[in-house]
């Protein structure tokens, strides 16, 4: 299982990296228009930090649209994913795309039929939003679980990228039905570092170690 920052945020991204703590980036136009600088150049600065693929989103409505930038967006390093919306001009984009070899990550994804044509059609990567269908009234039931089902059936590689992780709570879901990779915020990620259980026991040991005479101590 692998761990992708969904952020456009350059010290972040430099931090959880230096770590080693993500497996890659994943961004989308509302992240990355909330960036100070071009876009080109936020994109080239973390693909220089990162060791791993960074998902950059069209924003065209028509197939001829997404297909022109993603042409571009591949141009910018070869770490760059294009990600395309799970609609009918995005499948149209997906064959084009992916018949010249350019990676692509079908985003926006809410069911088992659109995620196995867009595996079916090349795509590299396929990114299930189940916070977002649970926040509006659908249950994401067993989304990933039965894409990863569908996939397997098939032999598909494409791998599932849960996305839309609101909390810790889907983020574990996510992990147990499977999901090759989670894309989380930076918040996120921390809290699925931590436990308050965790932080209680840390610090009834360390309590109970300065009890201890100085000479008792092998550090």
């Amino acid at each position: 299982m692998k761990i992708f920052l969904d952020t456009s945020d350059e010290e972040k991204i430099a931090y959880y990296s230096k770590h080693k703590f993500i497996d890659g980036v994943t961004t989308n136009p509302s992240i990355l228009a909330s960036a100070k600088i071009n876009i080109r150049e936020l994109i080239k600065n973390i693909c220089k930090s990162v060791n791993g693929p960074v998902s950059v989103e069209v924003v065209g409505v028509s197939s001829e649209e997404m297909v022109r930038q993603g042409k571009q967006l591949a141009e910018i390093d070869n770490r760059v994913v294009v990600k395309l919306p799970a609609n009918v001009e995005g499948f149209k984009a997906l064959a084009e795309l992916t018949s010249k070899h350019i990676k692509v990550n079908f985003t926006v994804v809410y069911t088992v039929n659109q995620a196995v044509l867009a595996a079916k059609y090349g795509a590299s990567f396929v990114s299930p939003f189940v916070g977002r269908l649970d926040a509006n009234g659908h249950s994401e039931g067993n989304l990933i679980k039965d894409i990863k089902q569908s996939f397997l059936n098939y032999g598909f590689e494409c791998k599932i990228l849960a996305a839309s992780m609101r909390n810790v709570v889907y983020a574990r879901n996510a992990i147990l039905d499977g999901a090759d990779i989670l894309t989380v915020t930076p918040d996120i990620l921390d809290l699925m570092m931590t436990s308050e259980l965790s932080d209680l026991s840390i610090d009834k040991f360390l309590n109970d170690w300065s009890s201890l005479d100085g000479d008792k101590r092998y550090i």
